[in-house]
């Protein structure tokens, strides 16, 4: 064996160690896009990632194998370079979803593992004549995997259909055979454009008090995610159990209620977001509507009239109870007297025959809002005043929702850094223009799956960033122009404009700026499938 067959090798153990870390980042979109090969398509198509460098660079690597396929030497050489600056890029690179080992992941990553051995195994039988052209094939082969991976995984996923239909099949008929055997079982749905999982948390504290309540945990707002609580975290003595659910297209929320079969419903917010799949917002208001839809004449629904997608939708299949902090006009419940300090908000919740004063850590109006609809049910089901003010005052903030931080610098960090959406972006700017006594400094890269409005919105956001921030710090390239533009409409100042190419480079740049007394909002952290 000689020292350039050992080199080899050696390379070829790179190039296979890309293409497993990139099956691995492939599956990872393919699993925040529900497993669905149409979704995961459209991710391909808005995210250029078929077009990107990497995939573009190693085309040109692989073709150039090709051409050079008598000189070996220099093939090995360019993709040995390439493997290797990708692999350490792989292997460094952060994500803010990182991939879940589920049962079904691992059957598509094994699927796609043998696709992948067919097709090096099939090239170095095909083009080896001698221990070295075999393993230059091999070499080759997965280089070329890698360039088709998205191919790949596609493949794998249509391949486990029948397999994982059955595989569901078997656990949704597990879970509603678990509910069916809970018939006291109160369950509540939970939907909306954005506020649902700040309101289960919420609405999980204070019914808690007096109730055994389980929630769907992290973002199980899915179908799959709802069977997997039913089966794997509900208990025989629960009594309540709050479902969170999440849709990015018509038909998605009514499975999940078919399921179930919820009595209670909360809609918190009708908005614009999710359009990229949506298409419109009256087709957003359908989906959303249909956990209310599919309540029982003797449920109830619970629905934000602050949307006026929500205000303008009559109920008539059930008893609804409207609730509003702003457009309070039809709404039976409402807050009134908010007044907010550094320490969080106290505001009166009024309800028919009653009010109750609470005070809560949590700050922003949307906030206020979500608590709203929480209490509304929580007195509707008999929870006692006092234990909803005890539970009120004790909710933490969810992380990454309008978090109120502190650091031992006296700097304070507001964390909106999940899903922004124009409504909670703009609320989230409310809070930072009521922070007094230093720079209030914005870093964001914007708001995603707007659709045909993404660049409209995000001018409308630098607009009002401009009057709400005295520095903005716009990262990436997704929406910079857009934000950019806005901002100066806003007329910010230019040298308060400031441009980062990625949040790393923006934390780098906010250390030469910020100080004791100010304020920082992180407004929307760009998700994996748009980086």
């Amino acid at each position: 064996m000689t020292i350039t067959f050992v080199i080899y090798l050696l390379i070829l153990l790179v190039a296979l160690q890309n293409l497993v870390l990139e099956l691995k980042r492939d599956l990872m979109m393919m699993q925040q896009n529900s497993y669905r090969p149409e979704r995961y398509s459209r991710w391909l198509k808005s995210s250029g990632d078929t077009t990107g460098w990497a995939r573009l660079t190693a085309m040109c690597v692989f073709f150039l194998s090709l051409v050079t396929f008598t000189e070996s030497r220099w093939a090995m050489g360019f993709i040995a370079a390439w493997c290797a600056g990708y692999v350490y890029y792989l292997l460094t690179r952060k994500y803010k979803k990182p991939l879940v080992w589920t049962p079904r992941a691992k059957r598509i990553y094994a699927v796609a593992a043998v696709i992948s051995i067919l097709i090096t195994g099939g090239a170095t039988i095909l083009f080896g004549s001698d221990e070295y052209s075999r393993v230059f094939a091999a070499t080759v082969a997965a280089l070329g995997v890698y360039c088709a991976s998205h191919i790949v995984m596609i493949a794998s996923v249509w391949i486990l259909t029948p397999v994982e239909k059955s595989i569901n099949r078997g656990y949704y008929n597990d879970a509603r055979r678990i509910l069916a055997s809970m018939p006291s079982l109160k369950i509540i749905g939970i939907t909306g454009s954005y506020g649902k999982t700040s309101t289960k948390h919420y609405l999980h504290r204070i019914l808690s008090e007096s109730f055994q309540t389980t929630m769907t945990p992290g973002s199980y707002n899915t179908t799959l995610g709802v069977i997997r609580t039913v089966r794997e975290y509900l208990k025989p003595y629960d009594e309540v159990f709050i479902v969170e659910m999440g849709a990015k297209q018509p038909g998605d929320i009514k499975e999940i209620c078919d399921l179930v079969h919820p009595t209670i419903g909360i809609v918190t917010a009708v908005g614009e977001q999710h359009l990229e799949s949506f298409k419109s917002i009256d087709n957003v208001q359908r989906t959303k509507f249909e956990l209310v839809d599919s309540l029982p004449a003797d449920g109830m629904a619970v629905v934000n009239n602050d949307f006026e997608k929500i205000a303008d939708r009559p109920v008539d299949n059930t008893k609804c109870i409207r609730y509003a902090v702003v457009n309070t006009t039809d709404a039976s419940w409402i807050a009134t007297d908010i007044e907010y300090t550094e320490h969080g908000t106290s505001f009166t919740a009024k309800g028919p025959g009653t009010g109750l004063r609470l005070t809560t850590k949590l700050v922003g109006e949307c906030n206020i809002s979500n608590l709203l609809a929480c209490v509304a049910v929580a007195v509707n089901l008999g929870v006692p005043a006092e234990k909803i003010k005890y539970a009120v005052s004790r909710i933490e903030q969810v992380e990454h929702r309008l978090n109120l931080k502190r650091t031992p610098g006296g700097i304070t960090i507001i964390d909106d850094a999940f899903n922004s959406n124009p409504a909670g972006s703009a609320m989230a700017l409310d809070v930072i223009s009521r922070m007094k006594g230093g720079k209030r400094i914005v870093i964001t890269p914007g708001m995603i799956e707007l659709g045909d409005r993404t660049e409209e919105l995000n001018r409308e956001f630098g607009k009002k960033m401009a009057g709400c921030a005295d520095i903005a710090i716009v990262v990436g390239h997704y929406n910079r122009e857009a934000i950019v533009d806005g901002l100066r409409k806003g007329r910010m100042a230019e040298e308060a404009i400031i441009i980062a190419d990625s949040f790393t480079h923006a934390q780098q740049l906010l250390q030469g700026i910020v100080s004791a007394g100010d304020t920082v909002l992180y407004e929307n952290d760009l998700p994996d499938t748009f980086k």
